[in-house]
This record gives structure tokens, C-alpha cells and sequence, in this order.
């Protein structure tokens, strides 16, 4: 594998991107104090809003993604993603009351978006004639790497009495590097980075219709959403959970987030390795089950060791959710367009990650964080009973199946 420039900006950006998501929820506590909606005193649901609001931006963002990408090409939005995400963060560190913090994280939104669009298909533009799959799956791996990097960092300066403002000028500076690195063109021009010049609004809009309009796509469109509200939700939360109920300090809270993390990763990579694409049903039923069940243990869970490898193994279940839906669903429906498919899904998955991180709020506001836990499992016994559906109700195993012989007999 050889890496150049644009390479290891594209690593800065998926590390700035999981830091600029994350900071929020790891302050969530101090900031909540700061600015009177403290989480004890019913100030979760709050909480829960912010994500939910900066999830319907980044929506938004990837809607038009496709068509930013070519006006303007993919080197340049995603020079402008990295921006919105700084500009986003460094005004949260000036916010002087809840509203303010809202909208400028809306901003943030926009631009982790933009990433959440076009970063993989950046990738894939780089290396297209060199194996594009591998150098995508070595990408994606900064974002836990900026996540074992940077979150318990963030936490133990929290710890140390660094102000939760100073925190996030110092997350917002970060992502500016990678905006740097884009914006300045190579020496040789790379096709689709540059762009045509033009919106293909009607283009784009034709491939999405044709994906809409099928029956069999809202089945894996509900599935994205509750596994990234299942997924997110647990992220959101864990670092308050351990700080509200256990009275662990900032540090342990960012420690929380990495270690729930650290299970994904494992999971993700593991899975990846493992797993042919024919089983790929079968990973989301086991793991989701699995899932369910590890879950439904938070709220009996009586010490934070405990806490601490229940996050582990339910972030281990939760890995294959997002990117093993997606690819399952292509499969399914290969005769729509793929990348249409892939960003309309994630347009599923972001604001499940946004309405369960609210909906968990509300539950902690009436009954407790540990109690509100108990939405992540119903997440996942959903995703459990809708992929079933499909592959044992609609014939997903016959298609599974005779989609595997025929790459057999083609030698794929």
C-alpha cells in the first residue's frame, strides 16, 4: 500500500471527525452546568436534542453531497467539510446559553455531513486502480484511532480542572489541518477530486427515485435506523452514565467512550476478516441478539469495572451493524445504484443516532440514565426481526445464495 498526501490528510480527517463528534458528549456533563440544564436535574432530554439537531443537519448535508462533489469536486467539499466542523466546535466553545450551543453545532453538523458522504468515495477515487477496498477499510480505522487517541486525552485534561471551552478550541484547531492539506491541489490532477464544474442535480435525482420508490428499501432503510440508534446511542451516553451514576470522574467518562470503541473496532475488523459476504445476515441476527441481550444488563450492572466490560462487549456486538447493513442491502438491491444506495442509507442511520440519543435523554429525565438504557435493546431486537424478515420471509437466502454460486462459477 503507498500513501501520498491527500492519503494521510484523509486519516487527519476521519480522527477530526470522531473528535469534533465526540467532544460534546464527553463535556456533556460540565457544559450542561455551564449553561443551566444540568443532567441531574432534568436536563438530559437537553442533552439528547443537541445530537438530534446536529443529526438532521448532517442529513441535510448528505443530500447534497453528491451533486457539492461535482460542482466543486471531492477534494475541495471536503476541504469545506473540515472548516464547518472547526468553525462548528469553536463557536460551541464560545456558546453562553443552550440555544446558541445548539445552532453552532448545527454548523459542525453540516460538515460532518459533507465527511460522512464523500470521504469513502474520496478514498475510492485515489486508489481506484489499486485495490480501492483496502485502502477504504485502512481509512475508516482513524476513526477509532482518533477516538484511543484523543477522547481520553480530552478526559483526563477534564479531569485536570482545563475548562470544557478550552477543550474544544483545541479540537476545533485539529480539524483545520486536514482543510489545510485539501485545499492545496497536487501536482497531478485526479479526475472526480477536482470536479466538472457543475450540479447533476437531475442525474442524482433520477438514481435516488428509482431507490425510493422500491418497497424492498424502506425494510433496510428502518434497519440502518435503528442500528445507528442503537449504535450512537451507547456512545452518546456511556461517559454520563459512568459520571451520573457512578460517580467516576471526567477522565473514567472519556475512558468509557474509548473502551466502548475499542469493542467496535475489534468487532468491525474482526468481522471484516472473518466473515464471507454470504454470512453477512447472520452476523447482524447473531450480533444482534447478542446485543440485545448484553444490554438489557445495564441496568443491573452495580459497579464501573463491570460497566466497563459490559461497554466492551456491547460495542463488539454493535461493530458489524452499520457497514454489514449496507453492503447486505446492496447485494439485495443490485440493481439500483450503489452509491445513491449507500449515502441514502446513511441518511437512515444518522438521524437514528439523533432521535435515540433524544429519546435516551427523555428516559433518563423520567425513570434514569441505567434505565434509559433499556432503548438500545429494543434497537436491536427491531434490526433482529427486520433483517429475518427479509432473508428468511423474502427471499434474501435464495438471492444470497445464488448471488455466492454464480461469483463462484465466475471465479469473483
Amino acid at each position: 500500500m503507498k500513501f501520498g498526501r491527500f492519503d494521510y490528510a484523509a486519516f487527519l480527517l476521519f480522527m477530526a471527525y470522531a473528535v469534533c463528534s465526540l467532544i460534546i458528549p464527553v463535556v456533556l456533563v460540565e457544559v450542561a452546568q455551564d449553561l443551566n440544564f444540568d443532567l441531574d436535574k432534568g436536563g438530559m432530554s437537553a442533552g439528547g436534542i443537541l445530537q438530534a439537531g446536529r443529526s438532521a443537519t448532517m442529513v441535510g448535508a448528505m443530500f447534497v453531497c453528491s451533486m457539492l462533489a461535482c460542482r466543486f469536486g471531492l477534494r475541495k467539499s471536503l476541504a469545506m467539510a473540515a472548516i464547518f466542523m472547526s468553525v462548528g466546535i469553536l463557536l460551541a466553545a464560545f456558546s453562553q446559553w443552550y440555544w446558541m450551543l445548539l445552532v453552532v453545532l448545527i454548523i459542525a453538523g453540516i460538515g460532518e455531513g459533507l465527511v460522512e458522504g464523500l470521504a469513502t468515495p474520496f478514498i475510492g477515487e485515489l486508489h481506484k486502480d489499486n485495490e480501492p477496498g483496502r485502502y477504504m477499510n485502512f481509512s475508516h480505522g482513524f476513526w477509532s484511532v482518533g477516538i484511543f487517541g484523543c477522547i481520553p486525552l480530552l478526559g483526563w485534561l477534564l479531569s485536570c480542572n482545563v475548562s470544557w471551552r478550552i477543550l474544544c478550541v483545541i479540537v476545533a484547531a485539529g480539524a483545520l489541518i486536514p482543510a489545510v492539506m485539501l485545499f492545496i491541489r497536487g501536482k497531478k490532477r485526479i479526475g472526480q477530486l477536482e470536479g466538472i464544474g457543475r450540479f447533476d442535480a437531475p442525474g442524482a435525482l433520477k438514481k435516488a427515485w428509482n431507490i425510493v420508490k422500491c418497497k424492498q428499501f424502506w425494510l433496510f432503510f428502518f434497519a440502518m435506523f435503528v442500528a445507528g440508534g442503537g449504535e450512537f446511542g451507547a456512545t452518546f451516553w456511556c461517559a454520563s452514565l459512568l459520571r451520573l451514576e457512578y460517580n467516576a470522574s471526567p477522565l473514567v467518562g472519556g475512558l468509557a467512550t474509548a473502551v466502548f470503541s475499542a469493542g467496535m473496532m475489534i468487532g468491525r475488523t474482526g468481522s471484516g476478516v472473518l466473515i464471507s459476504q454470504k454470512n453477512l445476515p447472520h452476523l447482524i441476527m447473531i450480533s444482534a441478539v447478542a446485543g440485545a441481550i448484553l444490554s438489557c444488563l445495564f441496568v443491573v450492572m452495580g459497579s464501573m469495572a463491570g460497566v466497563m466490560v459490559l461497554l466492551f462487549f456491547v460495542g463488539l456486538a454493535s461493530a458489524p451493524f452499520w457497514p454489514s447493513v449496507q453492503s447486505y442491502t446492496v447485494d439485495r438491491l443490485d440493481h439500483l445504484d450503489s452509491t445513491t444506495l449507500y449515502i441514502l442509507l446513511s441518511c437512515a442511520g444518522v438521524p437514528g443516532c439523533g432521535f435515540l440519543s433524544m429519546v435516551m435523554g427523555k428516559a433518563g429525565d423520567l425513570w434514569g440514565l441505567r434505565m434509559a438504557f433499556l432503548a438500545i435493546p429494543v434497537c436491536y431486537v427491531i434490526l433482529a426481526g427486520l433483517i429475518a424478515y427479509d432473508y428468511f420471509i423474502c427471499k434474501g437466502r435464495k438471492k444470497m445464495q445464488s448471488t455466492h454460486v454464480a461469483a463462484e462459477k465466475t471465479g469473483a
